[in-house]
């Protein structure tokens, strides 16, 4: 059985996988968020593949066990998780925290490779022909796993002296970092104006969501 959580909004429900950070899919109601996860199970096994790490993508939404869910708000509406189930609560043995960085970095990968197979090819336009560019898909990914590692609350602020790929290389190299910190209680646990820090397994379970998300919608827009 796989442990899943949902997130339960008025118009969307999303679903992930508590032990598989960023394999997280949405769907209009919670028959549909699980459906949704189970096909995108063998996306999720391709993203892994460097991760070292086994896991097999489920034949049907059988093996999900529903073992929490949480009331969602406008960002699960409109697609976004942001609500961290009480599974990341729980205390990080070093050994799970580098499990968890195994997990990212697999999810980091995908997106590089999607990113160098759309390079210098237009991405398909949505049906009202919207869509961000591969070059503003990036820029996005980039400011927003700054502003995540911010919500860990480690304090290394963003270059603005260096190119995108060197800001990327400085934060990837933080996260280790911050989540080791995170791990042994030296982050403080509210953020400067108040609001709850973010645990590492939640760093981990929304950066890999987010990254993916991009990665296959990359790979999805690629003419």
């Amino acid at each position: 059985m796989i442990d899943v959580y949902l997130e339960v909004g008025k118009k969307k429900t999303i679903a992930g996988a508590l032990e598989w950070p960023g394999w997280c899919r949405g769907g209009k109601d919670e028959d549909s968020a699980l459906q949704s996860l189970c096909d995108y199970g063998a996306r999720y096994t391709d993203a892994l593949q460097s991760s070292g790490l086994e896991f097999r993508a489920p034949v049907d939404r059988s093996v999900f066990n529903v073992s929490e869910r949480l009331d969602g708000g406008g960002a699960t509406d409109y697609g976004v998780p942001g609500l961290a189930p009480s599974y990341d609560d729980e205390p990080l043995a070093e050994n799970q925290l580098e499990r968890l960085l195994a997990v990212l970095n697999a999810c980091w990968g995908k997106f590089d490779r999607a990113v160098r197979a759309a390079s210098g090819i237009e991405l398909r336009k949505g049906p009202r022909g919207g869509g961000r560019d591969l070059d503003k898909i990036f820029h996005h990914v980039l400011d927003a796993d700054w502003g995540y590692l911010r919500h860990v609350g480690y304090t290394l602020k963003q270059p603005q002296d260096t190119g995108p790929e060197e800001s990327l290389k400085s934060y990837r190299q933080a996260v280790p970092l911050a989540l080791a910190a995170s791990r042994r209680g030296e982050l403080p646990s509210q953020g400067p104006r108040g609001g709850r820090i973010w645990t590492a397994r939640y760093f981990v379970r929304r950066s890999a969501w987010h990254v993916l998300d991009h990665a296959w919608e990359i790979e999805d827009r690629i003419m």
